[in-house]
């Protein structure tokens, strides 16, 4: 990386180079679930069983993850802003495909490369950050990235049920257009990239995503209840070729994901804590809908109207969390902040039988500040535990931790159903949905609390 770039990038330079990355952070998490709200519309108009409509979901999620290893170690050949631009052209490309599609097949394909080009993107951030933003700032980025996030995920339902009520589904995706388009002419004021020696090990990009494909659909399928043989073939086979790529890494003279980053006690803590912190979240997020809907009688909308003061408090707090945490222990706040969204999960456990919309704000409430306290240090610390050469590869374990923790939480959602026979149709599965999501927020509180335990061990750590 150019010397002119070790401590941050200078003034306005800096502002539009976070607009840039803010743009495209925001279009990439916004496709992760705008579609949602689209698919009963698009199954009809493609002729498609509402069921398979599930793929244009899969799809997108899969790609994503399936690549973020790779993209990740590009990054660190090629320079992340280089990755990043080319992650933004791949984006766009796709959305024209998905939003001129006229069979389920190609758009399906179209959906594959936005998950592509939002894998390159969402794996290269953070080192991004680290680059534009001097040293001493660096909590505060991630903070604004945290608050990007949050919104974008709490803004994407609404926003395609916006636009479906003026324009057909296709639009959804070709909004992304005139918004990319604009991203590449910002993307200017990304810094500079030097090309490092050293090529990408094919054998283990293929590993990697095979890996990370057939666990997360493994996972999936597991959560739907699908064939016991399929879900079982993609889990083992998935976490052969998944064990077969770390080993690789560990004999490759330069290895595609930097397995020495896990010998940082630092870095080790702090990514645990994220996984177990984003099951956690991912706990919430999948048994609240059903706990709103099925328990309590309330309609999809009203379900995330009473959901929206999480995402809401995450993004008040992320930023002052991440301000905080370039002048005090990342490790306290992100435990503070776990032991928040403990309590707030064990509030929305808690709940009576007919609770008050209060009590339901409350709870989403304290679980967003707690989440938003949380993410910002626990994130900054991972990145600054790494050494500066090795920050997309840091990137790239950040990102999937997080990706692979919700998954984690989703499929203990279904486990904890099955337990309770919430898991198939009818009126008695109607009456276990409460005592079954219920339980699934008590074990969200509990790994919460878990996570708040892992990250206290660095507290520990630092006090020897």
């Amino acid at each position: 990386m150019a010397e002119a770039v070790s401590d941050g990038l200078p003034q306005p330079q800096r502002r539009l180079a976070v607009f840039a990355i803010a743009l495209a952070s925001t279009m990439g998490t916004l496709d992760v679930n705008i579609a949602n709200t689209a698919l009963p519309a698009i199954a009809r108009d493609l002729g498609i069983a509402p069921a398979t409509s599930i793929w244009i979901v899969n799809a997108y999620q899969i790609a994503s993850v399936a690549s973020l290893f790779t993209f990740a170690a590009l990054g660190q050949l090629y320079g992340p802003a280089r990755v990043y631009r080319l992650g933004v052209i791949v984006f766009i490309l796709a959305s024209a495909v998905c939003a001129l599609s006229h069979s389920f097949v190609l758009l399906i394909g179209g959906r594959v490369l936005q998950g592509i080009g939002a894998s390159a993107i969402f794996s290269i951030t953070p080192a991004l950050y680290r680059e534009v933003f001097p040293r001493a700032q660096l909590g505060r980025a991630l903070g604004i990235n945290a608050t990007i996030v949050a919104t974008s995920t709490a803004a994407g339902p609404a926003l395609g049920g916006f636009i479906l009520a003026i324009a057909p589904w296709m639009w959804i995706y070709a909004i992304n257009i005139p918004f990319g388009l604009a991203n590449i002419a910002l993307n200017r004021a990304l810094p500079h990239d030097d090309r490092n020696d050293g090529r990408l090990d094919v054998p283990s990009a293929l590993a990697s995503a095979l890996g990370f494909a057939l666990l997360i659909s493994g996972l999936g399928s597991f959560a739907r209840h699908g064939s016991a043989a399929v879900t079982a073939l993609s889990l083992v086979v998935g976490a052969i070729a998944f064990g077969w790529f770390v080993v690789r890494q560990t004999r490759l003279p330069r290895p595609m994901l930097e397995v020495g980053l896990f010998r940082i006690s630092a870095f080790t803590l702090a990514g645990t804590t994220a996984f177990v912190g984003f099951a956690a979240q991912a706990l919430a997020y999948v048994s609240l809908p059903y706990f709103f809907q099925r328990a309590f009688g309330a309609t999809p909308l009203e379900s995330a109207l009473l959901m929206i003061s999480w995402p809401i408090m995450l993004g008040l707090t992320s930023p002052l969390a991440g301000r905080l945490s370039d002048r005090f222990s990342p490790g306290v706040l992100a435990t503070v902040g776990l032991g928040l969204l403990s309590c707030g999960l064990a509030l929305y456990a808690m709940l009576p039988s007919h609770p008050a919309t209060f009590e339901i704000v409350v709870a989403g409430a304290v679980c967003g500040m707690g989440f938003g306290l949380f993410k910002s240090p626990n994130d900054r610390e991972l990145m600054m535990s790494a050494p500066r050469e090795l920050s997309s590869s840091a990137s790239g374990v950040l990102a999937a931790v997080r990706t692979s923790g919700q998954a984690v939480g989703a499929t203990l959602v279904a486990i904890t159903f099955a337990a309770f026979g919430a898991s198939v149709a009818g009126a008695a599965a109607d009456a276990a949905i409460a005592p079954a999501a219920h339980a699934a927020l008590w074990l969200g509180c509990v790994c919460a609390f878990a996570a708040m335990v892992a990250s206290g061990s660095r507290l520990r750590l630092r006090g020897r």
